[in-house]
């Protein structure tokens, strides 16, 4: 039996990573994926999700003209989105892609990968053993405990699984979920023509952001004709003829389609994990610092693991499960020592990275609050993105604690702020370093010079030397 150094099970983000870098370093590698290369992010998550935002947007922005001084007449059809988007990805997920794994062996759309032992893994009736093996299978769509839900047709009831597989777009459509996926749809399918409710069981919409970033959302949904149901319980869901119902405590929703978009669970139960030791739970497989399993020679990266549900993240611990692999020192690169920025990319955006104002309260930090509005900024006006702000969790030293966007490329913006808090620096730093204007990013700057002009506006001894120094 040939005896490979590296086994690779899953190649979505974290094991694409960890597979093509082992194999660019000389080892032999084996990957294993019981479904399309690219995993759920790259076929039926972030980016087909992004390619309908971006023809949302698009459609969004020609009805729009008027505010920029352009009267027009336009239809648009927006029956072949679905189509666009299907065609997009093929791209993405074409011989480029492949090109990254030339090096290492695939076994593609065969079934699952159960463990034999420690070592060794079978595919059918085929066993594969490898020195060290990566657990990297993500996650699938959690279905609630709904009553009725599960005697709904399948073709009525949608995740991210099948949605992107949908012919048309829907003219009424119910989301139950108000996290990112939920939002980010919502958006994109009522700007491409669907009457959309979102029931949500949270406070708010991204109950994991800043609450008054999710009210600029919510805001923006008004304008958009998108209904949010806010602490909304769900009673009962049922179905008559084409016709999806949705009961809650306070209405009865009808819809053509269903979207379920209530959180992640991990793709566990096929591995067989019991069988040789691996520890888990209802979150995922248990790992060390170095994203280890119990067992020293099997690692689980990514969504599997339950520390973070994003693909940058995912990609983030395969490189740093590859180094501790094939690094024969005890010292470890420990995962948590990297901060994990978030973005949804709804209109406008919402970025986020380290603690919220809440949670910096919460654990009751003397912390000081800097805000500042993109609608004070030049650049925000002439572009017509006015929504938002930027909030800074700060101290009176400068020390950054967290960083919460709303607005226009929120997304691109926050890592300024990753970089920042991941190594140190302070918000004297930030308001030293020169950023090009006029750029959306400019406000992270003039965020930074408000939180110095507060402190020295409140402390006497400057403003004393300061007119002592300019007296005539």
């Amino acid at each position: 039996m040939k005896i490979y150094d590296l086994i690779v099970i899953g190649m979505g983000p974290a094991g694409m990573a960890a597979s093509a870098m082992a194999s660019a370093i000389g080892l032999n590698v084996l990957a294993i994926e019981e479904n399309k290369v690219g995993g759920e992010c790259l076929n039926c998550g972030c980016i087909p999700s992004k390619a309908l935002l971006k023809t949302a947007q698009v459609n969004q922005i020609s009805h729009n003209l008027e505010q920029f001084g352009i009267i027009s007449n336009i239809f648009t059809d927006t029956k072949e989105s679905l189509d666009i988007v299907r065609q997009k990805i093929s791209r993405i997920s074409g011989k480029k892609l492949m090109q990254a794994f030339e090096r290492v062996e695939l076994i593609i759309n065969k079934g699952y990968a159960e463990f034999v032992d420690t070592h060794s893994v079978k595919v059918g009736v085929n066993v594969y053993k490898a020195k060290k093996i990566f657990i990297a299978t993500g996650t699938r769509p959690f279905i609630p405990d709904i009553d009725g839900l599960n005697e709904i047709d399948k073709e009525f009831k949608l995740t991210n699984m099948n949605l992107f597989t949908q012919k048309n777009i829907p003219k009424n459509l119910t989301i139950i979920g108000g996290g990112a996926i939920g939002c980010e749809m919502a958006q994109g399918f009522a700007r491409l023509g669907s009457n959309v409710n979102i029931i949500h069981i949270d406070n708010h919409l991204l109950p994991f952001a800043d609450s008054e970033a999710a009210d600029v959302l919510e805001e923006r949904f008004k304008k958009e004709n998108i209904n949010v149901f806010n602490k909304t319980q769900i009673k009962r869901v049922y179905q008559k003829g084409n016709k999806v119902f949705v009961e809650t405590d306070s209405h009865l929703f009808e819809s053509d389609k269903i979207l379920i978009a209530t959180g992640r669970k991990p793709n566990l139960e096929e591995l067989k994990l019991s069988k040789v030791g691996i520890k888990y739970n209802n979150k995922g497989i248990i790992v060390d610092k170095a994203l280890r399993t119990n067992i020293k020679n099997i690692y689980a990266i990514g969504d599997c693991n339950g520390i973070s549900n994003f693909s940058h993240s995912a990609m983030h611990q395969g490189m740093i499960a590859l180094i501790n692999a094939i690094n024969p020192l005890p010292f470890k690169i420990y995962h948590d020592k990297y901060l994990v920025p978030w973005s949804v990319f709804t209109s406008p955006e919402i970025a986020s990275v380290g603690l919220t104002q809440e949670e910096a309260l919460k654990k009751g930090l003397d912390v000081v609050i800097i805000k500042k509005d993109y609608a004070s900024y030049g650049r925000a006006i002439v572009d017509g993105a006015t929504e938002g702000f930027i909030k800074v969790i700060t101290n009176k030293k400068g020390k950054i604690f967290g960083v919460t966007i709303v607005g226009e490329n929120a997304s691109e913006i926050i890592h300024e702020w990753v970089l920042a808090m991941q190594f140190k620096l302070s918000m004297f730093d930030i308001l030293m370093t020169q950023h090009s204007f006029p750029t959306i990013s400019m406000l992270n700057k003039m965020v930074s010079e408000d939180w110095m002009m507060g402190k020295l506006q409140k402390n006497p001894i400057i403003k004393k030397i300061a007119a002592k120094l300019f007296r005539i």
